[in-house]
């Protein structure tokens, strides 16, 4: 054994042989190869992003806030931000561009002959975008709304039973009691000196009893007293609109140590302890009495949509599973309550704007409901308001509950003029995002006469 003088003097001693030499050019060419791979693989990002930016140039653009901000914050989640977009549309008719931040593009479509070429696209060339749909998917699951391709069309086949009008007209009743118990509300508040309602609050709690009554056959009395379900669905609704407008918040790790990260997620574990406590007791009855015992128990009730979804079976006779079943039942709770509130706030709102149009629409149904109650109208009846029907759809026209949905173009797209919307995509994404602005086409001048309000409302 040497002593330590010696062996540091072998050690040193070896820097001048060649063995040391091609060790440390190894080593270093290692490290230069391992450098290379992720620079190379950078400049490969960035050149296809300034490819993409050249073959977007076709498309107009309004002016940015600034290179770093893109247009984030041009368009604000309320009514005024809503007048941005006609004013938009009314400059670019067809379809324009607009960047949030520098990186990343959306193409917005605003007419019917532009929208068509993207729609009618199949789901492998302009499958959903889950940038912002994938916000929802915590809560959600692989529901209908956020679900594609082959999962997508079989569980809407397995779900085709529940929009039969069989199973939907019972619902009708319960429609007409969670009304009855609004009007008793308005009319209590009213008459306690309340000088104004806040519609789309009343109205969101109206419809999710409703759905509740007709989702789980559970009445929770919501619009009388606090429940925690119908509280945490109405803050995940909030949340998830205002996560959109927040840049940073898309960011899921940095998003879930935020307070309103936080509060998204206990309201998750509420609606899933929910909509799971339901269906595994469901499942334990359907699996104790036997599947035609518990159809034979159900003659002449109300079928619910978990009784549905439970029932539902593929054709290799296969059943959803608890996860599935759960993530449709929250997926309409979602989907009906907030859509249907929207919807009724605005026809409410636009009638009182026009009261000449709300008596002739009350008159309407006065003499339908002459000869037979409501509680017993057929759906074929209600061609008997056509006056009533054109305002419900001029209302919806104006103010739609979705505005906007949005499809990722993973293959060229030809547009009616000969513009190409490019597969390539960008930084962030494998495929430029378009976003079909249902508000944007049904503001658009070059299409309605009077895009901000015509004959009726």
């Amino acid at each position: 054994m040497l002593p330590l003088a010696d062996q540091v003097l072998e050690l040193l001693s070896l820097e001048r042989t060649p063995f040391w030499t091609y060790a440390i050019s190894a080593l270093l060419l290692a490290a230069l190869a391992l450098l290379l791979r992720p620079l190379l693989q950078l400049l490969g990002l960035f050149h296809r992003y300034y490819v993409n930016c050249q073959r977007l140039h076709c498309f107009p653009q309004p002016p940015r806030r600034n290179w770093l901000l893109g247009h984030m914050g041009m368009i604000e989640p309320c009514e005024e931000g809503m007048v941005r977009v006609s004013q938009l549309v009314a400059a670019f008719p067809n379809t324009f561009l607009t960047w949030m931040g520098p990186f990343l593009p959306f193409l917005s479509l605003v007419h019917p002959d532009y929208l068509k070429p993207v729609t009618t696209a199949s789901v492998a060339v302009a499958p959903k975008d889950y940038l912002f749909y994938g916000f929802l998917k915590p809560w959600l699951g692989e529901g209908l709304l956020l679900s594609n391709g082959q999962r997508w069309g079989q569980h809407r086949r397995m779900l085709t039973p529940a929009f039969h009008f069989d199973i939907l007209k019972p619902y009708v009743k319960i429609f007409n009691q969670s009304t009855n118990i609004m009007h008793a509300k308005w009319q209590r508040l009213v008459s306690l000196g309340s000088p104004s309602l806040d519609m789309f609050e009343q109205i969101s709690l109206m419809t999710l009893d409703s759905l509740q009554k007709c989702v789980f056959s559970h009445s929770s009395n919501c619009q009388e007293k606090p429940s925690d379900y119908i509280a945490a669905i109405l803050e995940l609704s909030n949340l998830v609109v205002r996560r959109q407008h927040r840049l940073l918040h898309h960011i899921d790790w940095i998003y879930y140590l935020t307070a309103e990260g936080r509060r998204f997620h206990r309201a998750c574990d509420t609606v899933h302890r929910f909509t799971a406590d339901v269906v595994q007791q469901r499942r334990l009855a359907l699996s104790c009495m036997g599947r035609e015992a518990w159809l034979q128990a159900k003659q002449g009730k109300t079928v619910d949509f978990i009784d549905v979804l439970l029932l539902a079976k593929d054709e290799d006779g296969q059943e959803l599973s608890d996860e599935d079943i759960m993530a449709e039942a929250d997926t309409f709770m979602f989907e009906g309550h907030d859509t249907t509130a929207s919807g009724l706030s605005w026809v409410l709102y636009n009638l009182a704007h026009h009261p000449e149009y709300q008596q002739q629409c009350r008159e309407e149904i006065q003499e339908l409901v002459k000869d037979k109650p409501l509680e017993e109208l057929e759906w074929e009846d209600l061609s008997q308001m056509p006056f009533t029907t054109m305002c419900i759809k001029e209302s919806l026209r104006l103010h739609p509950p979705v505005t906007i949905i949005s499809r990722r173009c993973t293959e060229d797209i030809k547009l009616p003029d000969g513009r190409i919307i490019p597969k390539a995509g960008h930084i962030l994404s494998a495929g430029n995002i378009c976003l079909i602005s249902i508000f944007g086409t049904h503001h658009n001048p070059t299409v309605w006469p009077e895009p901000e309000g015509s004959v009726c409302c």
